[in-house]
């Protein structure tokens, strides 16, 4: 009669009971008038302790694959319920070794533990590049070269984290090398894309280089003209203006900030995004990040506060539910476009991490960026990919120095 209401609690008082009737003589078990109570109760307990189990192996499937940093309120309710089971139960938990590898991933998914891995990953083996030759894929590592993967920003990412270039020396060679094939008597890299320019100065300027002296030609010379710069719609005045404020750079020709800004500015669409394309009508999260990050320096301005915190508005009501940002709202989460998010708040002294506008489900922006990490070193793209991606993997990079440079009160990452 005293196991009363039965529970998981009550195994000891049930195991009591049975204990004491199994004691007695066959014809003293006869003469117990509730032993039907303890029957009863012994397979309620059965039943309490399968459901017990089956919530705990629920749970852990329900951390669901890829773990992210997203994850952890799941994997805190499985670990939880876990171990409030009673030690025989925890053995009869069939998936319990998915909850390890949950945990244990989580823990990889630390900002500090990635920037470092990833630093190391670039460092001693190049930045990550992938492609196709003749129909065939390929990937390798290889040591910086000109050029927007496996270049520059793999370059710059590593400078502006205070580490060292490996092939710094030949890397510099082969701009000099590019230099001297490329650039036309107007200083210009190509003909349609000013941002070839502007991409190596930021580089060459994060190396501590005189941009104004490579293979005897000055790179700003390219960035005089403002009816070139603008042929790229707002990458070109966006980037331009990053460049020249990179080192309080003078202009020349017909180009001033103030035209820069104005011309960003001028192709702001009215839901405070830009889009790649002046024209479009498709915001674009990367191109709304990039802009705010060559605004940020005019922040003061009331026209430029205005845009800016129209763009922050615009991308906080775009985030998605774990954290992370998709280049056009509505699609596949990317790395990259997480990624520039973080440069743009950091460029504002925002705190990426504590702002409330840009921490989803207790999930800042910073953890999202973690979720795309790769074991070992580099980012995916998408967070379905398998493999380490060699734009993602700069961009995180670099993203993440913007972020470990803002808490050590260090310039921001283009300045």
């Amino acid at each position: 009669a005293a196991i009363g209401e039965v529970t998981l609690d009550s195994e000891e008082a049930i195991q009591t009971a049975r204990t004491a009737y199994d004691a007695l003589r066959q014809e003293r078990k006869e003469q117990v008038s509730n032993y039907d109570v303890l029957v009863a109760a012994e397979a309620r307990l059965a039943e309490l302790q399968d459901e017990a189990v089956a919530n705990v192996e629920t749970l852990i499937n329900a951390i669901g694959q890829p773990v992210t940093p997203a994850s952890r309120a799941a994997v805190e309710a499985a670990r939880a319920a876990y171990d409030a089971l009673a030690q025989k139960l925890q053995a009869r938990v069939g998936n319990y070794d998915v909850l390890l590898a949950a945990e244990a991933r989580l823990a990889e998914l630390n900002a500090e533990n990635i920037y470092k891995t990833t630093g190391d990953y670039i460092a001693a083996k190049g930045a990550p590049v992938t492609g196709s030759i003749g129909g065939e894929y390929i990937s390798g590592l290889g040591t910086p070269d000109v050029g927007s993967i496996g270049g520059e920003w793999a370059v710059l990412g590593l400078a502006r984290s205070g580490r060292d270039i490996p092939g710094a020396d030949d890397y510099y060679a082969s701009v000099e090398e590019y230099v001297r094939k490329a650039m036309d008597e107007d200083g210009r890299l190509n003909r349609s894309r000013s941002t070839e320019n502007s991409r190596l100065i930021l580089a060459l300027t994060a190396m501590g280089k005189d941009v104004t002296h490579v293979a005897g030609r000055n790179l700003l010379d390219g960035l005089d003209s403002m009816s070139f710069i603008t042929k790229q719609s707002v990458n070109g005045p966006v980037w331009a203006l990053l460049a020249l404020d990179s080192h309080d750079y003078p202009v020349s020709g017909d180009v001033t900030r103030e035209k820069l800004v104005r011309a960003i500015l001028d192709t702001q669409r009215e839901d405070g995004s830009w889009p790649v394309i002046a024209s479009s009508q498709v915001p674009d999260v990367d191109m709304t990040a990039m802009a705010i990050q060559a605004l940020a320096p005019y922040y003061e301005n009331a026209q430029v506060k205005a845009a800016v915190d129209a763009a922050l508005t615009f991308l906080a009501g775009v985030q998605n539910a774990d954290g992370t940002f998709s280049e056009i709202p509505g699609t596949d989460a990317s790395a990259e476009s997480t990624a520039q998010v973080i440069v743009a708040l950091t460029a504002l002294g925002i705190d990426p991490t504590a702002d409330s506008r840009f921490v989803k489900s207790g999930v800042s922006v910073v953890d999202a960026l973690c979720g795309f990490y790769v074991t070992g070193g580099g980012f995916r793209h998408l967070m379905d990919d398998a493999d380490v991606d060699g734009m993602a993997t700069e961009q995180g990079y670099y993203a993440l120095a913007a972020y470990y440079r803002f808490l050590n009160g260090q310039t921001r990452l283009y300045d």
